[in-house]
């Protein structure tokens, strides 16, 4: 007899058929400031090194690594859907964007978010060995969005 597991997440590398869905899910996150709108375009290129959190085939969640140069990527676009926040998802989406910066041989992974304390508990840290810090001007008053 075959048994069909219920509830569990899967997180799997997103393909171009999750467009179009992956643009719908971070759209309330967009409406709430707590991300950038990205076009098809931007989701299409980052589609390598986006990663899918799903639940019974519904997209729960979702993260990018967005790799700069071979020393330096960013995790981006994490988002976890509120109903099933608390469950490790979101380390899951970040601990899948670090292993493929591993996996390339990047050097260092950064985060910049609002949401501090979770990379933090990610073994994310606001220094680097050296004592290198990021630092940041903002040059627009708001972020112009592309449509």
């Amino acid at each position: 007899m075959e048994t069909k597991v219920l509830n569990a997440v899967v997180i799997r590398r997103a393909t171009p058929a999750d467009v179009v869905p992956l643009t719908s899910f971070i759209e309330p996150f967009v409406g709430d400031g707590k991300l950038l709108r990205r076009t098809f375009s931007e989701l299409e290129g980052l589609l390598p090194n986006f990663f899918i959190a799903e639940r019974d085939g519904e997209i729960v969640g979702c993260a990018a690594l967005e790799v700069y140069s071979p020393k330096l990527a960013e995790v981006r676009s994490l988002a976890v859907s509120p109903k099933v926040q608390g469950m490790g998802i979101g380390r899951k989406l970040v601990d899948a964007c670090v292993e493929r910066a591993r996996s390339e041989s990047i050097f260092e992974v950064m985060a910049i978010t609002s949401s501090d304390h979770f990379f933090l508990t990610c073994g994310f840290d606001y220094t680097l060995p050296g004592e290198k810090k990021a630092l940041f001007i903002q040059t627009r008053e708001q972020y112009e969005q592309v449509e």
